[in-house]
Order: structure tokens, then sequence, then C-alpha cells
């Protein structure tokens, strides 16, 4: 059997699958029962000077009427009781000694920074995070993201908690910026033992075109939220990138945004992250969705032959490079497998239309499968992508008798490109 257990930074649990600090996490009673359905962890729903939250406060995008791709939310931190909230983590630590509890905190002064740190320690809690990623409400009042965006405060404040905590302090870092590296390297001056990434994105995830309102609405007014679900996951997944490859960094990392399933997951692993994070899809689905992502990665390591998660955690990293060392003499071509395509011509009118006029009907117009000019196949994969049938279109390598060469050598070093597709 694999060995699904992990230890991000210092904080251990039995898999890798934790609940994000949000909704999911806000309660004791919650935070128990998603063990019970198997959660390796739990990062506390953040802890501050409890606030009065608004009504409404969720929104969602809608693709072809499934809710749920894109989320959003305006709500802040807790705003339940902090004496409620210290008893039940202690509780629920006390509960589960063998499930990471983590307290994820947002204050604003160095006393209050003290004083939150020392009464999440006393809990018996496993680790805290530090929320440096809120991008509204509390970034208005000097926290989350206003700490987030600014390199130096990040350290300050990540300092301090190192200094005053006994357990391990995780970074959360904000996706609302251009670089993410040297909001992780401030992190890592500060003494962080790891960051978590992403936290949500600044948006507007609507507009009411009758009510001419952004929503959610509260009253007749809205404002920017936060943005997550499975929409952002490339986002998340090049952030937690850039910094797993970066090797003065080598942090341990935990992964959030976008983890719907257990191949997310992996994705998250695989570039990185010893511990993967998720809101989004217990929100919408409950806390159940963990028995097919525990069932999946262990399967998945199975089949690879990998005995523990450390043996597949950023294995996908080397294949990461910037774009002037890809080989631009690679080259393929879509292949239509006949005896699955359904004849729906949607690859003719993606490719007519959308790229590069390579895909036509054929010339018998008895026959629906289409026809790829090969010599104008670009390989770009759009006819793969809107093709509805699963391995109906492959993208096959052509051996068109060029030697590998990347743009870089190209300009330094004189090596030649093949010629253009419709050039000859």
């Amino acid at each position: 059997m694999p060995d699904l257990s992990t230890n991000c930074g210092g904080i251990k649990s039995p898999n890798p699958f934790w609940l994000a600090s949000a909704p999911p996490a806000n309660s004791g009673n919650q935070v128990q029962r998603a063990f019970d359905a198997g959660w390796g962890g739990a990062v506390w729903k953040t802890l501050g000077q409890p606030i009065q939250n608004v009504s409404s406060r969720f929104g969602a995008t809608k693709i072809r009427g499934v809710a749920g791709v894109g989320f959003n939310n305006i709500e802040l931190i807790t705003d339940r009781a902090l004496d409620v909230n210290f008893r039940e983590i202690y509780e629920t630590k006390k509960k589960f000694p063998n499930h990471a509890v983590i307290v994820s905190l947002m204050v604003e002064t160095k006393a209050e920074w003290q004083d939150f740190i020392k009464r999440a320690v006393d809990t018996g809690a496993d680790g805290l995070e530090l929320n440096f990623g809120c991008p509204h409400g509390m970034c208005e009042r000097g926290m989350g993201s206003a700490v987030g965006q600014e390199p130096r405060v990040n350290e300050q404040i990540t300092s301090w908690a190192v200094e005053y905590s006994t357990i391990p302090v995780l970074v959360k870092l904000t996706p609302n910026v251009s670089d993410i590296l040297p909001h992780g390297h401030a992190a890592k001056r500060g003494g962080a033992h790891g960051v978590s990434l992403i936290n949500t994105i600044k948006s507007i995830i609507s507009v009411d075109i009758d009510r001419l309102a952004i929503e959610p609405r509260v009253g007749g007014l809205s404002t920017n939220g936060g943005y997550c679900g499975a929409a952002v996951k490339p986002i998340a997944l090049h952030m937690v990138a850039a910094l797993a490859r970066d090797k003065s960094f080598g942090l341990p990392i935990s992964g959030i945004g976008g983890v719907s399933n257990w191949r997310d997951a992996v994705e998250f692993l695989l570039l990185g992250s010893s511990s993967v994070q998720v809101c989004t899809e217990v929100m919408l689905r409950g806390y159940r969705v963990v028995e097919d992502m525990r069932d999946g990665l262990e399967e998945y390591m199975r089949k690879h032959d990998f005995a523990k998660l450390d043996d597949m955690i950023g294995k996908a990293i080397p294949s990461f490079s910037e774009w002037g060392n890809l080989d631009l003499n690679y080259e393929t071509v879509a292949k239509i497998d006949a005896n699955k395509c359904i004849g729906c011509q949607l690859c003719i009118v993606a490719c007519d239309d959308g790229a590069h006029q390579c895909i036509h009907p054929n010339a018998d117009a008895s026959i629906r499968v289409p026809v790829v000019d090969e010599s104008e196949c670009v390989g770009c994969n759009l006819c793969q992508i809107v093709c509805p049938v699963s391995d109906c279109i492959s993208l096959e390598q052509v051996n068109n008798g060029f030697a590998s060469a990347t743009w870089n050598e190209h300009v330094h070093e004189g090596k030649a490109l093949r010629p253009k597709k419709g050039a000859h």
C-alpha cells in the first residue's frame, strides 16, 4: 500500500488533503466531521478580531449551465467569538491527535500577533498559517493582501510570528502580484517553515444586467471579492511551480487553488507541493469528495510505483522550462481516428475559424470523418481540445529531418529552424 502520509514544513498529516482556511473549516463540529470523512488536515478559518460579515456573500460563474467552475466570495474572517474558536481547536486536536490542525491568523499590530500566536499554540495546534492574501475587506484595513503585496512587511510580520511561535509557521501568499518569487523569498527571509499558495484572486464575478448591479448584492451595492474554484488552477500551478523550481527558495509548499479531484491534487504534488488544500469543491460537493481524492491518489501511486509521497513530489519540475529553451524543430500533426470519430465537425469549425485552416470535410460527402492537411497542420491541438470524443484526435510527432534547435541556440549559435508551414 502506498504511504500517503506527508510532512509539510514540519506539519505532519496522514494524507496530503487539507481543508483550506474557509467556511468548511469554520468550526470544531465541521472540522471533526471532515476528519471523520478522511481529510488529513484542516486550516482553521482565519482568526482575528471577529467581524460582522455581509449578506449575501457568494457568487459563481456558469459555463453551459454548470455553476461553480469559478467561485467568488466577499466573506471576511471569522465572525465567531475567539474564546469559542480556540476552545474548539483544542477539543478537535485532542480528539484527532494524528490529524493536522493549522490555525490561520490575521491581525494588525505586533502585540496582537504575539497574543494570538500564544493562544493558538496553547490549543495544541500543529502549525500556523499567516493570511497575507485576502484581497477584499481586510486589505483596506492594512491586512491580508496589503501585507502580501509588500515583501518588506511580509518579512517583518513573518519574523515576528516565527519568534513568538513554537510550532511551524506557513505564510499564505497572494496571487495578486506580477511575480511570486520576491514574496516567497520574503517569507523565507522572515524564517517561515513553508508557504501556502495561492489565496484568492481579486475579482468581480458578474453583473446582473437587469438590475444593473454587481453580484453578489448587499442591498444595492457590492464590491470586488476573491476568485477561486477550478478556474484558477492554472494560475495556482504556475505560481507553485515557479517557487518549486527556484533552487534558492527550497521551502515546503502547500498547494491551493482549484483542486476538484485526485488528478488536480497529483498535478500540484508533481509540481512541488507536499500538501494540497481544498475549499470550493467541498463547498459545492461536501466533505466526502476526499474519498475519491484519497483512492485516486493511492491508485495513481501504485500504478507509477511511488511507495511514498516524497517519491513523487516535484517530479514534473524538470519539464518546466523557459520558452527560449523549447525545441522549435519538434513537429507534430493531428491524426483523426476514423473508428472513433462521430462526424460532429467541431474540429473543422475550430480549425477554420480559430486556427490554421488545415482540417476539411471529406471530399466524399458520404464520409463524415474530416481530413487533415498535414502539410499545413502546425500541431496546435485546438482540434483535440474541442473534440467531444476521448482519444479520437491525437498529436503525433513528424520526423522532418531537422535537428533540435531552440530559439536561444538559433540566435546565439546559428542553428537552423525548419521552414514555417505555408512557406514552401
